[in-house]
């Protein structure tokens, strides 16, 4: 399943399949848990695992997190500028409609990995943490993405990312 079909190993198959697709804006690590990530050029994303060097990859269900670009920056309209990161996100993606994802969902990555949602929002482990400290709210426990990694690949910004919901049973 990792593996694209016969039909989509071209480029015009993957052209049109990832047309409508949301976009990663930035891919984040960090070496230690409870601290905000830094975006770096690109990272190796291990099935069961996580993104290879940041703090929270590892077994279970949160081995990558992301967030929508439209929540950061309508959280952070006109009272802060973050980086990237900033909220403990893995990746930022643009044109990902958080509201539309539900755990058991797919987000491919072109040309990349498969991540699986597990679920949205978290409960907060620090209730002051240095967003909520410097505005008084933090949107991660509500919009922020959690996924475990379904397949290997490799996350670099401007990649495109197709969300599908997989078929009932």
């Amino acid at each position: 399943m990792c593996k694209p079909s016969a039909p989509h190993n071209n480029a015009a198959s993957l052209a049109s399949l990832f047309s409508t697709a949301a976009t990663v804006v930035a891919v984040c690590v960090s070496a230690r848990k409870g601290e905000a990530k830094r975006a770096v050029a690109s990272a190796e994303c291990r099935a069961d695992h996580g993104l290879v060097g940041d703090a929270h990859a590892g077994p279970g269900p949160r081995q990558v997190s992301l967030m929508a670009r439209a929540d950061v920056d309508e959280f952070t309209a006109g009272r802060l500028k973050l980086a990237p990161g900033a909220f403990g996100e893995n990746l930022l993606i643009d044109g990902l409609d958080v509201s539309a994802l539900q755990p058991g969902d797919r987000l491919v990555v072109e040309l990349g990995p498969v991540l699986a949602v597990t679920s949205i929002g978290k409960d907060c482990h620090n209730q002051a943490c240095a967003i909520k400290r410097a505005s008084g709210d933090c949107i991660m426990p509500r919009k922020g993405v959690f996924a475990r990694v379904v397949c290997t690949g490799t996350l670099a910004a401007g990649q495109r990312v197709r969300h599908v919901r997989p078929p009932t049973e």
